[in-house]
This record gives structure tokens, C-alpha cells and sequence, in this order.
């Protein structure tokens, strides 16, 4: 008799609401940047109602390309992404070397490719 009362629980346990994209508004909390170094940034955006992980990272780069840009330069190129959630605020220590010609590497963007493309996705830069 438990192990029938166990599993006719176990279909509510599948139950959880995950959101989908169509659910996807986000809350865009703003972004702080620090120079480490002339061509050296560090972003740290938070947000919530991001679906992953993904989702604050591509905020974080959106930052990226924006400051790029407001700097008069037109590359960046990505270095690293540390994503946290925590109670349903996701945060995003990103950093970045800045340039103004394409700089060697594979995860290099056009600043003003990416930043064109997060206000077409609504994803706020700087």
C-alpha cells in the first residue's frame, strides 16, 4: 500500500513551473562597470526572471558592446562570465578587453553588431 500512495505522488513532483520563452520578461537591473585596466572591464549585471543562465550572460555582453561603443571603440572581446542566482536574482561578473580594432581570439564581437541586436531583443547596454 506505501509503495502506490508513494508513486501516485510522484506525477505532482513533475508538476513545477518552469517558465517558457514565451513567459520570458525580464528585469533588467541594472549594470555596474569597473576599468581594470585601459582596455580591461569588468561588468556586473543583475536581473531577474532570466529562464537560465544564459540569459544574464547575454545581458552581460550587451553591457559590453554598449561601453565598448560610449568608449569610441568597436571590438571587445570576451574573457570570462561567472553567473550566480540566488533567490531569484541573477547576477553576472563579466569581463572584457576593449579595442578599437578586431582583436585576436574566437570569442571576439562587433560592438555595434551586438548592441544593435540587444535592442532589437530589448536587452538594455549601458
Amino acid at each position: 500500500m506505501k509503495a502506490t500512495w508513494l508513486i501516485s505522488l510522484m506525477p505532482l513532483a513533475a508538476c513545477e513551473t518552469v517558465p517558457t520563452a514565451e513567459q520570458f520578461i525580464p528585469d533588467y537591473r541594472g549594470v555596474q562597470t569597473q576599468l581594470l585596466a585601459d582596455d580591461l572591464v569588468q561588468f556586473n549585471v543583475s536581473m531577474t526572471n532570466a529562464i537560465t543562465s544564459r540569459d544574464v550572460a547575454n545581458y552581460a555582453e550587451c553591457a559590453a558592446a554598449g561601453y565598448t561603443l560610449i568608449r569610441g571603440w568597436g571590438f571587445a572581446r570576451h574573457l570570462r562570465t561567472n553567473v550566480n542566482e540566488e533567490a531569484g536574482v541573477w547576477t553576472a561578473d563579466a569581463v572584457y578587453t576593449i579595442s578599437p580594432a578586431l582583436p585576436q581570439g574566437i570569442r571576439t564581437i562587433d560592438a555595434e553588431v551586438v548592441a544593435a541586436a540587444c535592442a532589437e531583443k530589448g536587452i538594455p547596454t549601458v
